[in-house]
C-alpha cells in the first residue's frame, strides 16, 4: 500500500435521511476568511456553513486574526461563532529575495495552525480544514476526527497552481521546484529549495495518512498521487465543488437576458494574472470581437494596468474588483462567459455559477473542468476547447438563439452534497499499516 490514506467509505446517506441523524459539533477552518477578495474557497466554506446549519447541525468556523470577530460574525452572516485564530500565513520569510524555498516556513506555520486547532477542538465532534497549509494534518493527533478539503494544488506543489513559465507544470523532481523561486537558481538555492519540499511532502502524505481528505475534483486527486504514488483513491475522496443554488435564485434573470437584435453580453470575472489565461485570451479575440459583442472583465491583479491600456475600447470594459453579489448580477445578465484559465483549475465555482445561471459557458478543456459537464442544464451548455484560438473562433460566432432558464432544482447545490460529507465526517480512519 502507498504511504497514502486508506480509509473506509461508509454508505452513502440520501437526503431525505439527513433530518434523522443526530446533529453535530463541527468547526470549519480558514485563513481565507476573512478577506477583502474572497474567492471560490471562502464562497465553498460559507454555502457549506450555511447548508449544514439549516440541517440542524452546530456551526461555528474558524479563521484569521484580521478582523474584529464581532464585526465577522454580523457582515458575514456566519450561522455560529466567529474564532480569528489563525495567524502567520502569510509570512514571506524573504523566500523571494533569497531565491529559494526555506525549510522551516511551511512546517513553521503548520504547527501554528494545529496549535490553534486544538485549543478549539474539544468543542466539536468535527473538524474541517479548507486551506492552503496542507501539512497541517501531520501536527494534528490521530484521534481528533479531523478532515481536509484539497482545494488547489498546493499538497505537492509550494506554489499552488501547478503553472509554471506560462504552462502547466507536471514535473515531480522537488529539484526542479527551485525554478520556481528563481528563474536561474545556482546549486545551494537548488539544494535549499529541494529539501523544504521534500520535507513538506513527506509531512503532507504523513498528514494525509493520519486523516481524512476531500479532493473537489478526481483531477486534483491524480495530481496528487502522480507525485505521491499509489492510485487516486489511495489518498482520499472526492466530492465536487458547489454552489448555493438558494442565494443564487435572487439573481436569476428577469426579464429573459435574450431580445432580439440586443448587445450579446460576455463576462469574465478573474483575477487577472497569468493563469487565469485573460491575456492570452485577450490576445487570441480582441481583434475579432463582433459589432454586436460586449465583453466585460470583472477583477484586478498584477496584470490590470497593462491589460486595461492595451485592451480597453468600446467592446471590452474593465470593471476593475467586484463584490461576489455583483458578479452574480453581472453573470445573471450576460449571454456568456468565459473562463480562460490556462492553468489546471481544480472545479472553478465560476462555471458552476454561470451554469447555474442559465449561461453558455466558455472554457478550456484541461484541469477539473471537465468534470463539471455533469452540472450542465442541456448539451452544450459548457464549451471544452483544446486552445485558446479555437476558444476565440468559437466564442466570435456565437450568437444566442434561445433564452434557456435554470431547472428548480440545482445538481451542482450544496444542499446535495451534504449526505456526502456528512458520511465522511462519520467514517473512521483504518490503523496505518
Amino acid at each position: 500500500m502507498p504511504p497514502g490514506a486508506g480509509y473506509v467509505v461508509s454508505s452513502i446517506m440520501q437526503p431525505e435521511a439527513l433530518q434523522s441523524v443526530r446533529a453535530l459539533r463541527i468547526l470549519l477552518v480558514s485563513e481565507d476568511i476573512p478577506g477583502v477578495a474572497m474567492g471560490g474557497l471562502a464562497k465553498h466554506v460559507f454555502a457549506l456553513a450555511n447548508a449544514l446549519a439549516e440541517a440542524g447541525h452546530i456551526v461555528d468556523l474558524m479563521g484569521n486574526n484580521t478582523a474584529d470577530p464581532d464585526d465577522v460574525s454580523l457582515s458575514l452572516s456566519l450561522p455560529g461563532k466567529f474564532f480569528g485564530d489563525l495567524t502567520g500565513a502569510h509570512v514571506g520569510w524573504k523566500e523571494s529575495t533569497l531565491g529559494c524555498f526555506m525549510p522551516p516556513r511551511r512546517a513553521l506555520v503548520a504547527r501554528r495552525f494545529a496549535r490553534s486547532i486544538m485549543r478549539r477542538a474539544p468543542g466539536y465532534e468535527v473538524i474541517h480544514y479548507h486551506g492552503h497549509v496542507p501539512d497541517v494534518a501531520a501536527f494534528i493527533p490521530r484521534d481528533i476526527n479531523f478532515l481536509q478539503t484539497r482545494h488547489d494544488q498546493g499538497a505537492d506543489c509550494l506554489v499552488h497552481t501547478r503553472f509554471k513559465g506560462g504552462a502547466i507544470c507536471n514535473e515531480i523532481i522537488p529539484e526542479r521546484c527551485a525554478e520556481c523561486i528563481t528563474t536561474h537558481p545556482n546549486p545551494v538555492q537548488k539544494w535549499i529549495s529541494e529539501m523544504a519540499v521534500s520535507q513538506y511532502r513527506r509531512r503532507v502524505a504523513l498528514g494525509m495518512q493520519r486523516h481524512k481528505t476531500v479532493f473537489v475534483s478526481d483531477m486534483l486527486r491524480r495530481n496528487l498521487a502522480r507525485t505521491f504514488g499509489g492510485h487516486g483513491s489511495d489518498w482520499g475522496q472526492v466530492i465536487h465543488n458547489f454552489i448555493d443554488w438558494r442565494s443564487l435564485q435572487r439573481h436569476m434573470p428577469h426579464p429573459p437576458r435574450r431580445s432580439e437584435g440586443a448587445k450579446v453580453t460576455v463576462l469574465i470575472a478573474s483575477k487577472l494574472y497569468p493563469p487565469k489565461g485573460v491575456k492570452e485570451f485577450l490576445e487570441s479575440f480582441a481583434q475579432q470581437v463582433p459589432a454586436n459583442m460586449h465583453i466585460l472583465i470583472a477583477g484586478d491583479g498584477p496584470d490590470t494596468q497593462g491589460l486595461k491600456a492595451k485592451y480597453s475600447s468600446e467592446s471590452v470594459q474593465f470593471l476593475g474588483w467586484c463584490d461576489h453579489s455583483t458578479v452574480l448580477e453581472r453573470t445573471a445578465l450576460a449571454n456568456a462567459i468565459v473562463v480562460p484559465s490556462t492553468w489546471e483549475e481544480p472545479c472553478a465555482t465560476t462555471v458552476l455559477e454561470g451554469l447555474a445561471l442559465g449561461c453558455k459557458v466558455f472554457a478550456l478543456d484541461r484541469g477539473g473542468t471537465p468534470e463539471l459537464l455533469r452540472f450542465q442544464n442541456y448539451t452544450g451548455q459548457l464549451m471544452l476547447f483544446s486552445t485558446m484560438a479555437e476558444l476565440a473562433c468559437a466564442l466570435a460566432q456565437f450568437s444566442p438563439s434561445e433564452t434557456r432558464s435554470p431547472p428548480v432544482a440545482q445538481s451542482a447545490d450544496v444542499r446535495l452534497r451534504l449526505p456526502e460529507l456528512l458520511a465522511a465526517y462519520r467514517q473512521r480512519l483504518q490503523p496505518a499499516l
